[in-house]
């Protein structure tokens, strides 16, 4: 099953995705939370209730005349993986990493399918990432083990980690690098989990400036799969509802290519993960 968040007077709202139309789910089956991580909260079985919105519809859209929001517009946590792919790492200089590279991005940093990376006006060293991105659907008991990890994801969408490359390198933390606002692409729609192989192994993921592959590679070829990450960070955090853990992005992107390649003004980033889907954002410069 696959759902979306759209915008709707402003405000975000939690919607089942029907072929190319969107139904809500709240105007369906009233019992359920209008957003997805309050549903995800409110424990709200998402894939009875989003059957019963389809076979009683109160509302439809079409999806591609819709405005989007993130994903999860404040997810509770966001946690991203630096360096998790083997030959991103390699063209970064630096070995398998015997631990995640852990960093956090903020709310106020993501956008949605079909909206804005914005350019900062301190720098010009705008890179692109093409990642999976995880939703957790249940809370994560403390020290759960890889084996049992998998059960607590509720989904799979696409993330772009774009990253202002000078303000990474600015600090051995790259925390400040990664939180520009307008540079966290996430959706366009979750796939829930039972429809994809578990812990979404075996799917090519591609990104594309411009309508040109410049990341092209497989979600086999993570370092830390999604079931080490869940486990790794349970020994130290508690995972809730709502929470997006962000996978990494494989080679190819644009600060270590010769010469190094930066997204500007008029470019469109598109990331494309197999069986999930197409999340796509222009990129414009930061208004004066």
């Amino acid at each position: 099953m696959k759902f979306t968040t759209y915008l709707r007077d402003g405000a975000p709202r939690l919607a089942v995705v029907d072929g190319d139309t969107l139904v809500d789910l709240n105007d369906a089956q009233p019992q359920v939370p209008g957003d997805l991580r309050r549903a995800l909260q409110a424990g709200v079985d998402l894939h009875a209730a989003g059957r019963a919105a389809l076979a009683n519809p109160k509302s439809r859209a079409k999806l591609a005349d819709t405005r989007l929001a993130p994903l999860v517009p404040e997810p509770g946590k966001t946690v991203c993986l630096g360096l998790n792919y083997f030959d991103h790492a390699k063209e970064g200089g630096r070995e398998k990493p015997d631990y995640p590279w852990f960093f956090f991005r903020g709310a106020s940093s993501l956008i949605a399918h079909g909206d804005a990376g914005v350019v900062p006006s301190v720098s010009s060293k705008f890179d692109y990432e093409a990642e999976l991105a995880v939703i957790i659907g249940r809370k994560v008991p403390r020290h759960t083990k890889e084996a049992d990890a998998l059960q607590y994801v509720f989904g799979y969408s696409c993330f772009n980690d774009m990253s202002v490359r000078d303000y990474q390198k600015r600090t051995p933390q790259w925390t400040i690098g990664k939180n520009f606002d307008g540079t966290g692409g996430f959706g366009p729609v979750l796939v829930t989990a039972d429809e994809l192989p578990p812990g979404a192994v075996g799917l090519k993921i591609q990104g594309r400036l411009n309508g040109e592959v410049m990341q092209d590679a497989n979600t086999t070829d993570m370092i830390f799969n999604v079931a080490e990450t869940i486990a790794l960070l349970a020994d130290v955090l508690t995972l809730e509802p709502g929470d997006v853990i962000v996978m990494g992005t494989p080679a190819g992107v644009g600060q270590a290519r010769t010469p190094p390649v930066w997204m500007k003004a008029g470019d469109t980033y598109e990331v494309e993960i197999e069986r999930i889907g197409v999340l796509s954002n222009p990129i414009v410069n930061e208004a004066a």
